[in-house]
């Protein structure tokens, strides 16, 4: 990995915890998640290695055969480096490892009130693709998306900034973007009621 990719990489750090609604926090949650893909990031390793102090990985395993291995790989250079490591759809493999918390896809946000109920001390986030799901979930933080346009062949038409904060108000509750957001383009959300950063491609080494 060059200096630039690693400088990349702070300044997106540094742009979330700029970020005026983190003032507002009642619990303390990471300013920048990296969101892990076997395709787009397959190296994550490589990632959490450089990841700024303070920020979480969500390591998504897609039920790969190493999920377990991968994991606790991850959690030895989170130890290392002060990062969280929350395990995505999976509360089995986020207990069995440690992990810090986990992330729930939009079909699963139904279980997060139970998860924190179970697991006090867990970070729980969930993904919401609309308005209701932000609004239902009882996660400490929703990840709402797609935020600015993305090179992901999942990802759907773009919120912009404006949309994106009016979803942000109107849901209530603790967000992350995600989708587009890299060192470039994330002074765009400045403004938008975030509470942090989520990013793919955006930490790609």
């Amino acid at each position: 990995m060059g200096a630039a990719d690693i400088s990349a990489f702070w300044t997106l750090e540094r742009t979330a915890r700029l970020l005026p609604a983190r003032r507002r926090l009642r619990k303390a949650l990471p300013a920048l998640l990296f969101f892990t893909d076997p395709v787009r990031t397959p190296d994550p390793e490589a990632i959490a290695a450089h990841l700024p102090p303070g920020s979480a990985v969500v390591y998504r395993h897609f039920g790969a055969p190493d999920a377990e291995a991968r994991a606790r790989r991850l959690l030895a250079i989170a130890r290392t480096r002060r990062l969280k490591v929350l395990i995505g759809a999976d509360p089995a493999l986020a207990t069995k490892v440690g992990a810090d918390g986990v992330h729930l896809p939009e079909r699963l946000a139904h279980r997060a009130q139970a998860l924190k109920r179970a697991r006090p001390g867990w970070l729980v986030t969930s993904a919401a693709h609309s308005l209701a799901a932000a609004r239902r979930s009882g996660a400490d933080a929703v990840v709402i998306s797609v935020a600015l346009p993305s090179r992901s062949a999942s990802a759907g038409a773009a919120l912009g900034p404006l949309r994106l904060a009016a979803r942000v108000r109107a849901a209530g509750r603790p967000a992350y973007a995600l989708g587009g957001v890299n060192n470039k383009t994330a002074r765009r959300l400045i403004d938008a009621g975030l509470v942090g950063l989520a990013a793919v491609d955006g930490l790609r080494t």
